[in-house]
């Protein structure tokens, strides 16, 4: 499969040249040449089939001509040694909780998947280290940290923003040492993201050492993420509702959701997608206005989300070939502010005995104000509660138990650098090393 760039200056690229590059020489993303779609003889079955199997069928459509088959195989079965379970919460309203991985949050699949093949390519090539540059608003950051941790050829470096995640979001991916960088940015995600962009354009930065990025502009952490809409996609029909199936998906740097509608390309009968933000609502007044215009981000009580500019937007219109209307036509959006955040958490908790967390809470909101007479909907639980603790327990009053999983991450020391948000001492550093 090949690859060109959304800025169209920039094609027949690789896998494993888009892969390790991350960004494209002209500034754009990647997207592949095609999305195959999958036989129908495939979604006939679908509900008998493991969530390894089925990632293995989606994966093989998009990385099959370029990993040898056994591979991709072990690839898959290692990133996705746990399970995504849909769980009812509400009247025709589903949550699919992603938060099951080593990191509790969704972005175990893609950062998981993305250290495995990455590594697969370094090996295969016998190449030399290769750095790995990640900006995270939280889960990014850990997900990718640990799904790399002690990956051999490869050192990561991440840049967070000073006082902008939670607690246990920062001890994830600033206490593992070994071959983790924490960066401490003295600014926003948005920031952090145009460091990491910069010193992707950069020559010299780049002839003295080889850079990637597993944020989502990196198609081998986001396009894995489509995995788990088909299994959610199994489980409903387990449960004879799949049909009008909205999937309402909380969203910040957007690749989440273009991973699903991806599926939707592939043939995954999704009626239409909820795209559920905080108050950076630049894509809710792009579907308004037509126009796209990126701002500041807003720090909120949902801080994953807090994206002023959603680099995967591009390939959004990318896929829609720039089309307003046909965008609007499969894809509505919904904004929420903290306090509304706070009550649909709350309420949901009070009314089902559910937890959610912040991001959680959006989606779920969303669904119980925009699902449709005998439409059945899915909303991305991305991480788990205790992830955001104190923020939670104020909202419900309550204690909330700490899974043993974060409770390892909290004993560990925290190591980290700080930078302010100029790119010349970011470059400094690097040349550094």
């Amino acid at each position: 499969m090949k690859y060109y760039s959304t800025n169209k200056k920039v094609e027949g690229v690789s896998l494993e040249d888009a892969v390790v590059k991350g960004l494209a020489e002209d500034k754009g993303l990647f997207m592949p040449n095609s999305i195959k779609a999958l036989p129908q003889t495939f979604f006939d079955t679908i509900e008998t089939l493991s969530f390894q199997e089925i990632a293995y069928t989606v994966g093989d459509a998009f990385f099959g001509e370029d990993v040898e088959a056994e591979a991709l195989k072990k690839i898959v079965y290692e990133t996705l040694n746990f399970d995504t379970p849909i769980v009812p919460v509400a009247d025709n309203i589903y949550s699919l909780e992603l938060y099951h991985g080593p990191t509790l949050a969704f972005k175990d699949v893609g950062g998981r998947f993305m250290s495995r093949l990455l590594g697969y390519f370094i090996q295969k090539q016998a190449k030399t280290k290769v750095n790995v540059l990640v900006a995270t608003s939280g889960d990014t950051g850990s997900a990718v940290a640990n799904g790399f941790l002690g990956v051999e050829g490869i050192h990561v470096y991440v840049l967070y923003p000073k006082g902008l995640v939670s607690p246990i979001q920062e001890c994830q991916f600033t206490t593992l040492g070994q071959n983790i960088t924490a960066l401490e940015v003295d600014g926003t995600f948005d920031d952090c993201q145009a460091l990491v962009k910069s010193a992707f354009m950069d020559a010299e930065l780049n002839a003295h050492m080889k850079l990637t990025s597993a944020n989502s502009i990196n198609v081998a952490r986001f396009l894995p993420q489509s995995f788990y809409y088909f299994y959610a996609y199994a489980q409903l029909k387990k449960l004879n509702k799949n049909k009008e199936v909205v999937m309402c998906v909380p969203s910040g740097n957007f690749g989440n959701i273009t991973a699903g509608l991806f599926a939707k390309r592939m043939g995954l009968p999704i009626k239409r997608f909820i795209a559920a933000n905080n108050r950076n609502d630049i894509f809710l007044q792009y579907l308004q206005t037509g126009q796209y215009n990126p701002r500041p981000s807003i720090s909120t009580i949902a801080n994953a989300m807090d994206v002023g500019d959603p680099s995967n937007f591009a390939r959004v219109l990318d896929l829609y070939e720039n089309s307003h209307e046909a965008i609007k036509a499969e894809i509505s959006g919904v904004s929420y502010d903290d306090e509304q955040i706070a009550v649909a958490l709350k309420t949901c908790f009070e009314e089902t005995d559910y937890l959610l967390d912040p991001h959680g809470a959006c989606g779920y909101q969303a669904l119980k104000d925009g699902l449709r007479l005998n439409e059945t909907g899915v909303f991305l639980e991305t991480a788990h509660p205790a992830k955001f603790l104190e923020t939670v327990e104020r909202i419900i009053g309550q204690k909330v138990d700490i899974p043993q999983k974060l409770q390892e991450f909290m004993k560990g020391e925290k190591q980290s650098l700080e930078l302010s948000k100029d790119f010349a001492g970011f470059k400094k550093y690097l040349l550094s090393l």
